[in-house]
């Protein structure tokens, strides 16, 4: 069953899962990939934008970013760039406000908001590739695997399967770790962006987005008791972890999926490493490194310039990676187009 052993040897210097967070976020520089963006405009008057990385390739991966991330983070970067030198195109989705400029509406993103990455994954297909597939880190992993478990049986023939990379996929759970005191500097960095978000759209939406007393808010639970929930339609905190956190979808998923979450991953909690449903589910695959922390998986040696985590999605995704040995049996393949 799906349960799949890690070949994943972390750096000796990077075996802690604080220092495989920072350091490739702080330390590593990716080059070689150049984006041009699409804005895709929304039922609901609002937009997305989609930033593009094409080979002229006939399979293509979407790829979503963490909370307060963008198409610009390292380990989106590497990613897309991991996947056009095997003749892939890509498109990284920027969710809601996260393009730099803000969005039009007063909700933003969250952890649950399928709908703008179904919309963008539809479009990517749209352009005439024969598959697609999804890639999500953290919060787009839980974005990405709610989506697979809400299109269940209805998964389309065009989408090769998932990827979720360091997901917090029991949002309750993970949102009380980030409370503990080891991690407040991580949570004091995701509260500052998250504010500055606000300003930005203050003089649109004052009421909504009044942020008088921000200084009190000391987590997760905070911030989405005041802004998540009710700019959304949750009726609280607790209400939002348990309608959004992809750990409720495992289940229902129908497509090839891998969740790869590292033990050392200090913004996890145990509740987000489902090994009793992988262990007796068909599609679900949970691989779980010893060392990795969150959305870290530096590589080394000759790989030194991929992380793990690209490497094994190229793997899972069906692609003929010389890498350490296959983990996992069954390939698959994705198709292409061009944009922007």
């Amino acid at each position: 069953m799906p349960l799949v052993h890690s070949a994943y040897i972390a750096p000796r210097l990077l075996r802690n899962g604080h220092a495989q967070t920072i350091y490739p976020a702080v330390c590593r520089r990716i080059d070689g990939v150049r984006y041009q963006r699409e804005r895709l405009e929304l039922s609901d008057g609002d937009f997305v934008d989609l930033d593009w990385s094409c080979t002229g390739g006939r399979s293509a991966v979407v790829v979503s970013h963490g909370l307060e991330g963008s198409s610009q983070g390292n380990y989106v970067r590497g990613m897309v760039r991991a996947f056009n030198r095997r003749g892939w195109d890509a498109a990284a989705l920027n969710f809601r406000g996260c393009s730099g400029e803000p969005n039009r509406l007063a909700r933003f993103y969250h952890s649950g908001a399928t709908e703008d990455l179904w919309h963008a994954a539809r479009h990517v297909a749209g352009k005439g590739y024969e598959r697609v597939a999804l890639i999500g880190f953290s919060l787009g992993g839980n974005v990405t695997l709610k989506l697979l478990g809400e299109l269940g049986e209805n998964v389309p023939a065009w989408l090769a399967g998932g990827v979720g990379i360091s997901v917090p996929c029991d949002l309750k759970s993970s949102a009380e770790a980030m409370a503990r005191a080891i991690n407040r500097p991580y949570m004091r960095r995701f509260l500052i962006d998250l504010r500055a978000k606000l300003r930005a759209k203050q003089a649109r939406h004052p009421r909504e987005l009044d942020d008088s007393g921000y200084e009190a808010l000391r987590s997760f639970r905070d911030f989405d008791d005041r802004y998540t929930a009710p700019l959304h339609g949750f009726r609280d905190a607790e209400d939002y972890w348990a309608r959004c956190s992809s750990r409720f979808f495992l289940e229902a998923i129908r497509c090839r999926t891998l969740l790869l979450n590292a033990a050392d991953d200090p913004f996890l909690a145990p509740e987000c490493f489902p090994a009793e449903l992988a262990a007796r589910h068909d599609w679900v695959h949970l691989e779980v490194p010893r060392h990795g922390g969150h959305v870290g998986f530096v590589g080394q040696g000759l790989h030194a310039d991929e992380c793990f985590s690209e490497r094994r999605a190229l793997e899972f995704l069906a692609l003929d990676v010389p890498t350490a040995p296959r983990l996992d049996s069954s390939p698959g393949t994705p198709h292409g187009a061009t944009a922007r």
